[in-house]
């Protein structure tokens, strides 16, 4: 994990659950609708080559891509479909960041494109679908 996160992230915190094992997770949203999720590459994260498992990525994938809805819409959501390409490879010690935008809201499902990326280079894309649930507080 580095020493601090860049400027303007702050650790996600959860009292329970899947966030905790394999965070930790960090956020940056300035309040204008965009965000960003992030992690450093540890070691609990990296595969027998070294390098962030691909499960690693697409569970941060999934919490990054949805997130826009909490954000956006203040909603809960469960995950429907989740579709991944992987693009480059992240490292130990890379900064890894991601976020999505919605590209589609019917009924209570929400289609979302996504992002993550070390620096200027994306390590993985995909789209999402989304149930959307009950309403979520401002803010979490």
């Amino acid at each position: 994990m580095p020493d601090a996160a860049p400027s303007g992230y702050h650790q996600r915190t959860w009292s329970k659950g899947f966030g905790n094992q394999i965070g930790p997770i960090f956020e940056r949203a300035p309040g204008d609708g965009s965000y960003a999720l992030a992690f450093s590459v540890g070691e609990q994260h990296t595969n027998g080559m070294g390098i962030c498992h691909g499960g690693m990525l697409m569970a941060f994938a999934d919490m990054a891509f949805g997130r826009v809805i909490s954000v956006q819409r203040q909603r809960y959501w469960v995950t429907v479909r989740l579709l991944t390409d992987f693009v480059s490879s992240a490292q130990k010690g890379d900064w890894v960041e991601g976020n999505a935008e919605i590209v589609g809201d019917e009924d209570d499902m929400i289609s979302v494109r996504g992002r993550i990326w070390v620096g200027d280079r994306t390590v993985l894309s995909g789209t999402a679908l989304f149930k959307v649930l009950g309403a979520r507080p401002p803010g979490t």
